[in-house]
């Protein structure tokens, strides 16, 4: 059996088959796994890439029946039971299959403005988390070495376009970067002063929420020096900022946090999907008219009791046990057990140092001892022992502290490029 994508949900179907007679190759065009909840760490310096990630090709010491390939899925037929695949160095291959999984996960979508990622980008990878890491350590740099005041402006303003959970946490880490990290570390510039703007087309932010918990992270937003603009439509991004409302706000940081879209592996199997590219799947994650052939996590769409199942981690972990004990079943000629049923356990998001939000069924709670909480389950959740040490770690001297140990810019910024 094949499975497309080594995040969330395809790790968890090929750990719900490690005692199954099956042979699996996992596909991924990346070697590391990572730990998307924490991904705005690494681009706000908190965290270097390599303590929220771990190698997929471990898993292989682990699981005797699991073959992992780097490689990037170029078409898929269902018809047939082929994926012809693109490997580094190679020609393309083709490999057939008893049972696929697609676990692909999103991509940024920008809702038909394609042009704006090159000035806004998204943040899905480690690599974006490092772009987005230059680009806001560039920025003080920059600041620190003009003289004209609007252009210290300019690079002094954050704006973050899209106010769920990503933009929030982003924007919060940003603003403690500018008003602790780095308050003492220039001369011509108070980093302190930056002005950091999160955007939204909706009427409050993080709309997942409960009213009551969205008020209250707006509250904590505010006190942190950001300006949270809701009911504002972006018109346009460009290399000098946004114009959003009618106005333009002049910024060298533009971050889109707005949305997301299915992989483009998706369109290959030929299924029906939603807006977001997203495979409309069956009550067995199975996708119609294609035997054998499943789509979970961020790329699947399904609803339950007339609401769409989040594309949370835990949904994806979900989903991928669902299928891979579902092919475990069909292989030792068992009848398919009942159909997925997602089961959530709250949604959390922090709001800086010491204030997180959590809601699950009617439990809603905020402030200190959420925020502690979020910290042990997200710690606690990381892929390997040694990540676990190395961010408790490294967020306890962050805590004391203050400092970031990720500050790096490992490329010079635009304008200082030699020509």
């Amino acid at each position: 059996m094949l499975i497309v994508g080594g995040g969330f949900a395809g790790i968890a179907v090929a750990q719900a088959l490690r005692r199954s007679d099956v042979e699996i190759t996992l596909i991924d065009r990346r070697n590391h796994h990572i730990f998307q909840p924490l991904l705005y760490q690494v681009a706000t310096a908190v965290l270097s890439p390599a303590e929220i990630a771990a190698p997929i090709r471990q898993l292989e010491a682990k699981q005797k029946n699991l073959r992992v390939l780097l490689a990037e899925v170029n078409a898929i037929d269902t018809g047939k039971r082929a994926v012809e695949l693109i490997c580094p160095g190679l020609r393309c291959q083709t490999f057939e299959y008893d049972f696929l999984v697609v676990a692909a996960g999103m991509i940024p979508s920008y809702f038909g403005h394609d042009e704006y990622a090159s000035f806004a980008p998204g943040l899905k990878s480690l690599t974006d988390a490092e772009a987005i890491r230059t680009k806001i350590l560039s920025a003080f740099e920059l600041a620190e070495s003009t003289d004209n005041e609007q252009e210290r402006a300019r690079q002094l303003t954050f704006i973050l376009v899209g106010a769920g959970p990503s933009g929030v946490e982003l924007a919060a880490s940003i603003a403690h970067l500018t008003s602790v990290t780095l308050r003492k570390n220039f001369h011509r510039i108070d980093p302190a002063k930056s002005r950091i703007v999160l955007l939204d087309g909706g009427t409050r932010i993080l709309p997942t929420f409960a009213e009551s918990l969205s008020r209250k992270a707006t509250k904590r937003l505010t006190k942190l020096g950001i300006e949270v603009l809701t009911g504002v439509k972006v018109e346009r991004v460009d290399d000098q900022g946004v114009i959003a409302g009618g106005e333009r706000i002049p910024s060298a940081t533009v971050l889109w946090t707005a949305g997301v879209a299915a992989s483009p592996v998706v369109k290959m199997l030929g299924t029906k999907m939603d807006r977001a590219g997203r495979a409309l799947v069956g009550p067995f994650m199975d996708i119609p008219d294609a035997a054998n052939a499943f789509v979970v996590g961020d790329a699947s769409a399904t609803t339950q009791e007339g609401r769409p199942v989040p594309g949370v981690a835990q949904a994806a972990i979900q989903q991928g046990r669902f299928v891979g004990r579902l092919i475990a079943n069909r292989i030792r000629g068992r009848e398919d057990a009942r159909p997925f049923r997602y089961r959530s356990r709250g949604n959390m998001a922090v709001v800086g140092k010491n204030f997180a939000i959590i809601e699950a069924g009617s439990i809603r709670m905020s402030g200190f001892l959420t925020w502690l909480v979020w910290a042990i389950l997200h710690v606690m959740a990381l892929p390997q022992l040694q990540n676990r040490f190395r961010v408790q770690t490294q967020w306890f001297w962050s805590y004391l502290s203050g400092q970031r140990s990720s500050r790096l810019i490992t490329e010079p910024p635009r304008s200082m490029e030699p020509r």
